[in-house]
C-alpha cells in the first residue's frame, strides 16, 4: 500500500471514531489534516470540495471520498471512504447492542446529556473553518451568515437562497461593485 493511501487511513479512521454529532462535527479536523498538516489541498479547494459533497446526494461525509479521489485517485477514494465509515459502523453495531440492553439507565441519560454540547461545539468549529476559507472577503462572510439565519428561521428552501445569492453576486460583479 502506498504512503498516500496509508496517510489517508491515518487521517480518516481516527476521525471516524470521534464523529460525535454526525459527519459535520469533524469538518474542522478534516480541514486541519488535509490543508494544514498534509498540504493535500488549499483552503479554497477544501471549501469547494465541501460544497460539492453537500450538494451531492448521500451523506455529507462523502467529503472524504472527494479528498481521497484528489489525493490518490480511485484507490484513494475507496480507502478514504472505508476508513471514515468502516470503524464507525463496527463501533455502532456494538454500541447499539449495549444501548438497547441498558435502555433508560442513568449512565445512558448522563452520557447523552454530556455529548450534546460536545457535538454542538464540534459542528460550530466546522462552520468556523468553512467561513474562514471562503473566497470573496467580507461580502461572502455576510452572505453566508445571512443565508444561515434565513435557513434556520424560515421554511424557505436553501436552493432558492443559493439561487438568489448567486444572482445577486453576478449582478454586483457585472456592475463592478465586486
Amino acid at each position: 500500500m502506498s504512503r498516500t493511501l496509508i496517510a489517508l487511513v491515518s487521517v480518516f479512521a481516527p476521525l471516524s471514531i470521534v464523529t460525535v454529532g454526525g459527519g459535520q462535527a469533524i469538518i474542522a479536523d478534516i480541514q486541519r489534516q488535509v490543508v494544514d498538516v498534509h498540504h493535500w489541498m488549499t483552503h479554497a479547494q477544501f471549501v469547494s470540495d465541501f460544497a460539492i459533497a453537500r450538494l451531492a446526494p448521500g451523506p455529507g461525509s462523502l467529503l472524504a471520498t472527494l479528498i481521497g479521489w484528489q489525493v490518490g485517485g480511485l484507490p484513494g477514494a475507496v480507502i478514504a471512504t472505508l476508513a471514515l465509515f468502516g470503524p464507525t459502523a463496527f463501533l455502532m453495531y456494538g454500541v447499539a447492542h449495549l444501548w438497547t440492553k441498558h435502555r433508560g439507565a442513568r449512565w445512558q441519560n448522563a452520557l447523552q446529556s454530556g455529548l450534546r454540547p460536545v457535538a454542538a461545539g464540534l459542528i460550530l468549529a466546522g462552520v468556523y473553518v468553512l467561513i474562514k476559507g471562503l473566497d470573496g472577503g467580507w461580502f461572502a462572510w455576510v452572505t453566508a451568515i445571512v443565508a444561515t439565519v434565513i435557513v434556520m428561521t424560515t421554511r424557505i428552501n436553501a436552493l432558492i437562497i443559493i439561487a438568489v445569492a448567486a444572482t445577486f453576486f453576478v449582478v454586483l460583479h457585472l456592475g463592478g461593485a465586486l
